[in-house]
């Protein structure tokens, strides 16, 4: 498959669905409570933006490529659920991390982001992991500019987690986006610098590590639903994701929102 570059038109489009995925974590934003389940959250999720955007969520009977139809309107991935897990009537308790992923379709654009979500009270480790991993996709998205490689992004997410001493999901990535869901190149969480992709402006992809408190091995969730995926150790993961654009001297980051977390004290303009 080949890499696609967004013209004018298509950077405003993704500019736009960008804008609307990430409305939608706001408005869950004040539902993730301890007594919610996620079901009830991709409930109000599906209504805001099908009724309230006049947009169409993208995970909604996405089969990627041979895959069961994707059930639901978001993801929803719950402690040691690394990605893809299915929102179900399992309510939220105090201590729990959350992942919700979002992915909106906008006038034929899709706008991809995800955030974690602190269940009420939550441990000191379970806080650190996801602050990190906030931390480690902005180190992978400052590294963004045209003639950087793919294998740059990676490294350098890479060394940050583990130097942090937790470790990077090999087998999922970030990817290309633009009126396909998922398309070239892969962007991986991890690497050697000078390798892959050379970064050209109009490029648009997602950087969206998955990063695990113990090991980096996964499994498929105990669910045998065909997408959720786990922690083969049991510990606790997390992940991030935000869609960039690559400009002609650097990077926009396409999925902000008023709501949007604060970036990192590190992050330069």
């Amino acid at each position: 498959m080949t890499i696609t570059y967004k013209d004018a038109q298509g950077i405003a489009g993704m500019r736009i669905a960008g804008k609307l995925a990430s409305e939608v974590l706001d408005y869950l934003t004040p539902f993730v409570q301890p007594g919610v389940t996620t079901n009830e959250l991709d409930k109000l999720a599906h209504d805001y933006i099908t009724q309230v955007q006049g947009a169409i969520p993208a995970p909604l009977n996405y089969t990627g490529g041979g895959n069961t139809p994707y059930p639901k309107s978001i993801c929803t991935s719950v402690n040691q659920q690394v990605c893809h897990g299915i929102p179900n009537d399992k309510q939220l308790k105090k201590g729990d991390i959350v992942n919700i992923d979002v992915t909106v379709i906008k006038d034929t654009w899709h706008g991809d982001t995800s955030r974690m979500f602190l269940v009420g009270d939550c441990s000191i480790a379970a806080k650190r992991l996801c602050s990190i991993t906030y931390e480690a996709m902005w180190v992978g998205i400052q590294m963004v500019k045209p003639g950087v490689h793919l294998g740059d992004i990676g490294h350098a997410i890479q060394k940050f987690a583990e130097g942090k001493g937790f470790s990077v999901v090999r087998e999922f990535c970030g990817h290309g986006i633009g009126q396909v869901f998922h398309e070239e190149p892969q962007v991986l969480h991890y690497g050697r610098p000078g390798t892959l992709e050379k970064l050209k402006e109009g490029m648009t992809f997602t950087i969206e590590p998955m990063i695990n408190a113990g090991g980096k091995e996964i499994k498929d969730g105990p669910e045998k639903d065909g997408w959720s995926i786990v922690t083969k150790d049991r510990s606790l993961s997390a992940q991030w994701e935000h869609t960039v654009l690559v400009t002609p001297t650097g990077y926009e980051v396409l999925t902000l929102s008023a709501g949007s977390p604060a970036t990192p004290d590190f992050v330069t303009a």
